[in-house]
């Protein structure tokens, strides 16, 4: 046994703490995060492991009351029912779920569409301990012991049996696709133009749009240039009106974008203050005026942090 769930296990006796309600979370919850895994990503051992220390094994005020099991606050993309409660500061808003299902769930989206978790979905899916000490350093618990405490509890009750043999039915949001070459002149893909593209230098693609990322001393007119497209083409492909400064690695659509995202990523949370939805068009390979209208409550109005961006409409 590792010393981390020794020390754990000692406090519980200490404090005559009984194991059969972790016990009973685990036989009662460990399907619905085995499901989460398959739907995800997120290891079932980490969801078990936070459900029960967040919850006290399903036994606290905020989980008996509110179905919630992670201690989601409201932030502000939160549009149901809130309850307060203490914590870090007083009288928080704290998420309420209609069952602890949707709690959990929330729990997987809440970790799949955030930026500051990304690094995580490229661990190995059994690599319990690097999610744990992931989500402590991405700022999910201001507890300095947070990543430890999951740990003991997923060797303590052996957690992570339920990772294994769990086949993920999607693959990771966000995560960076690799560099390819296109195959030479007049390439046509799923879009309706033909373009003619530099071999020179690598090509990515997101969304089935190939791109580049634009290199020191270039401007908008001499890759269009390049790869055989009018200028006005190309700024047409970026939801450019008019050519501007190029930063070098800003990324350049060298076709058109599409008029919605993957079914792996239909959303987006606004991670900063700032960002635009010109940005997350070009972030995800989707129209402006597409993201536009799936979005019209946030088409005239400054992104904040925390808002819900659509990618697709929702079934």
């Amino acid at each position: 046994m590792k010393r981390t769930a020794i020390i754990l296990l000692s406090l519980l006796v200490a404090l005559g703490a009984s194991k059969e309600p972790t016990l009973e979370y685990i036989a009662k919850y460990s399907d619905l995060a085995v499901s989460e895994m398959k739907r995800t990503g997120v290891p079932a051992s980490i969801t078990l492991a936070q459900g029960i220390l967040e919850s006290n094994s399903g036994q606290s005020r905020l989980a008996v009351r509110g179905n919630n099991h992670f201690g989601i606050k409201c932030h502000n993309d939160w549009n149901g029912r809130t309850m307060r409660l203490d914590d870090d500061a007083r009288r928080e808003c704290f998420r309420v779920y209609p069952s602890v299902k949707d709690s959990y769930r929330d729990h997987s989206d809440f970790l799949r569409y955030r930026d500051r978790y990304k690094p995580l979905f490229d661990l190995k899916p059994d690599d319990y301990k690097g999610w744990a000490r992931g989500l402590k350093k991405a700022g999910y618990a201001t507890d300095p012991s947070y990543a430890n405490k999951l740990i003991a509890l997923i060797e303590e009750y052996e957690l992570y049996r339920f990772d294994g043999k769990v086949k993920v039915e999607r693959e990771p949001p966000l995560k960076a696709e690799a560099p390819r070459e296109l195959p030479p002149d007049n390439v046509e893909r799923n879009y309706s133009e033909t373009v003619n593209i530099s071999l020179q230098r690598s090509v990515y693609e997101t969304n089935g749009v190939p791109f580049i990322y634009s290199m020191e001393g270039e401007s908008w007119r001499s890759i269009a240039s390049a790869n055989g497209l009018f200028l006005r083409e190309l700024l047409r492909f970026n939801d450019m009106s008019a050519e501007s400064p190029l930063e070098p690695g800003t990324t350049v659509y060298l076709a058109r974008k599409k008029a919605r995202g993957t079914k792996e990523v239909p959303k987006y949370v606004v991670g900063r203050d700032g960002e635009t939805l010109w940005e997350i068009s070009q972030r995800f390979g989707i129209r402006l005026s597409s993201l536009a209208r799936l979005n019209p409550q946030l088409a005239d109005t400054p992104l904040q942090e925390g808002d819900t961006v659509q990618l697709r409409k929702e079934k």
